[in-house]
């Protein structure tokens, strides 16, 4: 068996640090010892944007926002679905994550980051959830393992009562946030339908029929 390579560590902002491993064609981010993601496992992560895009089919000058770029399958789903009108603005909290996306992992993310649809802010998305009142369509979060998150502390921000809110606001009436993660979580179906969405829990495969277990929370935003 081909072993792995280490090819790049990146710090996380707030504490801890990502490690780019490559064996063969095949490419891994690890945080420690667990596997944030492969590029032979995209299933969920693609789920993610298809049934995010199909709640909002139809609207004209659709704007998307992705936390989180990881390894591009969720942006490059999202670009397969929507039309030459859309925006999609890809926040990544790790500018080395980039990096590798233009560089060792160029071959996995085949050019879509010079979609002239795409946007990327290196840096948090909660500041870019929490400036915009009514302005996107569907925000899809997957910056973590889910809403118990690994990757960084400050990510709770985001699954709280008041990031739920502040996501709430950020969309336009009817948009949807759309939330990836390794498993469920029933008190943050709760949250949601608290805050004034109607919640929709689907479960998928990490490779679309096979592989983990996942599960992706598809939340619209219904009328004050």
């Amino acid at each position: 068996m081909i072993p792995w390579t280490l090819l790049d560590t990146a710090k996380i902002p707030g504490g801890g640090e990502l490690r780019l491993k490559q064996r063969g064609q095949e490419f891994s981010i690890m945080l420690g010892t667990n596997e944030l993601m492969n590029s032979r496992l995209s299933g969920s992560e693609r789920a993610l944007a298809t049934l995010s895009c199909e709640k909002i089919k139809g609207r004209k000058a659709p704007h998307i926002l992705i936390g989180g770029l990881g390894m591009g399958f969720t942006l490059r789903a999202a670009l397969g679905e929507l039309g030459a009108d859309a925006k999609v603005t890809v926040a990544e909290l790790v500018p080395a994550v980039v990096s590798w996306a233009r560089g060792p992992m160029a071959t996995v993310f085949d050019g879509c980051l010079d979609d002239p649809r795409v946007a990327i802010h290196e840096g948090d998305v909660r500041p870019l959830i929490r400036a915009r009142k009514a302005t996107y369509d569907a925000i899809l979060l997957d910056v973590d393992n889910g809403p118990d998150g690994i990757t960084s502390e400050a990510n709770d921000g985001l699954y709280d009562y008041q990031g739920i809110k502040a996501s709430r606001d950020a969309l336009r009436p009817g948009g949807v946030l759309a939330v990836w993660s390794s498993g469920p979580d029933e008190r943050f179906t709760r949250r949601l339908r608290d805050s004034g969405f109607a919640a929709e829990v689907v479960n998928t495969r990490a490779n679309g029929k096979s592989g983990a277990r996942h599960v992706i929370w598809l939340a619209t935003k219904t009328a004050s």
